[in-house]
């Protein structure tokens, strides 16, 4: 167990570099098992997930050799086998096992996937487009059974446009028989990144990026090489703190694109932005205005975000809003923004904030990895000292946040509890 502290107040001023996208990697590593030969993934971050899901692949008898940011996996001997809770069960995303599996072998056996705690988070779609493919499912107790005699392409309708789902048909899909054609689909920019990289294996998928997606299953899948797009939420995350704390902060290695929503709200507070090709300067703002916020699924606001951009919202001179349309429990940070002193109303999944605050330096908890973002953000604005525990969540989705934002000017650094 882990503690990180903060002694807040510190300009940051500097340059940090994005990595690649948490959401993006911990598709790819799955989808990586499809090959029967080799494949490279570049701009990897070294980040907890990547490291269960390497575990993970390693059960399964396949190989991974690293370099400096890159991982080759080799999938020639890949075995399946049951995966058991100790792994499955420390992150969401083991769940794109199940889709890997059950195109390659058929059969899959998997302990309830983990993560971070939001309330339903709608594994129901992955599971009914299984069976729209052939499969049947059966649970025993916390373990999921999906088979196939054969996979056969169908027509699935998502009720709603879910990331993990589409992903998850997707890959599952493709090398079913036949056509497969997934409606109202997600759009999310990791979804067109796994598309990509099953397409230079060999695979024929068409529409990633759009609301239809059309999967034309193939028999064999074949080396490739992807780069990871770079982490919308991990670059979102730093703008926020820039907006904050910036004295000619530059986030790089950014796809502007990626963040578009974000920028749209950061124009309306009146922060101070100079947007580049693959880069931001961005310099603290003494005189933010509210705004109201609500998330929705790409391109739309990220409910990553919603959180984080909060100590902002809490730092403007006026009553901002906050409405998450995606996750039932997504409320983890406000008790302990209130603790550092921000004034925030929950009615149901709406937040009223009411601004300005001056933070103040306490011992918090993060409840999940993008509240934990929230609370190092309140951490870098307050005078005092703030100690951060559950820093394993942070940890999921930030990689070096010690070795960055100290590199940029704030007076932080990680112990263990004794």
């Amino acid at each position: 167990m882990q503690k990180l502290i903060i002694q807040g107040g510190h300009e940051l001023s500097g340059t940090i570099k994005i990595n690649g996208a948490k959401n993006s990697v911990v598709a790819l590593l799955p989808a990586a098992i499809l090959s029967e030969e080799e494949t490279t993934l570049y701009n990897v971050p070294n980040i907890t997930d990547v490291t269960v899901l390497k575990q993970i692949i390693e059960l399964l008898n396949g190989t991974i050799t690293e370099h400096e940011g890159s991982l080759k996996i080799n999938s020639r001997n890949i075995k399946n086998t049951i995966i058991p809770q100790e792994l499955s069960g420390k992150l969401r995303a083991s769940y794109y096992f199940m889709g890997a599996l059950l195109a390659k072998f058929k059969h899959v056996e998997i302990y309830f996937p983990g993560g971070c705690n939001f309330g339903a988070r709608q594994i129901d779609l992955h599971l009914k487009g299984f069976e729209a493919l052939g499969a049947t499912i059966t649970m025993e107790e916390d373990k999921f059974i999906i088979d196939a005699k054969e996979l056969v392409g169908n027509k699935i309708y998502l009720n709603i446009a879910s990331v993990g789902a589409t992903i998850n048909l997707m890959l599952a899909a493709t090398k079913a028989k036949g056509e497969t054609m997934i409606y109202n689909a997600a759009k999310e920019p990791e979804i067109v990144n796994v598309a990509t990289f099953l397409n230079n294996m060999g695979a024929s998928i068409t529409g990633a990026g759009s609301s239809t997606i059309k999967i034309t299953g193939v028999e064999k899948l074949k080396s490739a090489i992807i780069d990871v797009i770079p982490d919308r939420i991990e670059a979102g995350t730093y703008i926020i703190a820039g907006a904050l704390l910036g004295n000619n902060l530059k986030i790089t290695n950014i796809i502007p694109e990626h963040i578009a929503a974000l920028l749209v709200k950061l124009t309306e507070m009146g922060v101070n932005y100079q947007l580049g090709t693959n880069e931001i300067l961005i310099n603290q703002c003494k005189n933010l205005k509210p705004i109201d916020i609500k998330t929705g699924v790409y391109p739309e606001y990220p409910t990553d975000l919603a959180q984080p951009i909060c100590v902002l919202l809490a730092s403007a001179s006026g009553i901002s809003h906050v409405e998450e349309t995606i996750y039932e429990k997504r409320m983890g940070h406000v008790e302990y923004l209130k603790k550092m002193g921000a004034n925030i109303e929950i009615n149901e999944n709406k937040e009223t904030i009411i601004g300005p605050t001056i933070f103040h330096g306490t011992e918090v908890k993060a409840s999940d990895l993008r509240a934990g973002a929230t609370l190092f953000l309140a951490a870098l604005t307050a005078k005092e000292q703030t100690i951060i525990t559950n820093v394993e969540y942070i940890l999921r989705g930030y990689e070096n946040i010690v070795k960055k934002l100290s590199a940029v000017g704030a007076n932080i650094r990680i112990e263990e509890i004794e």
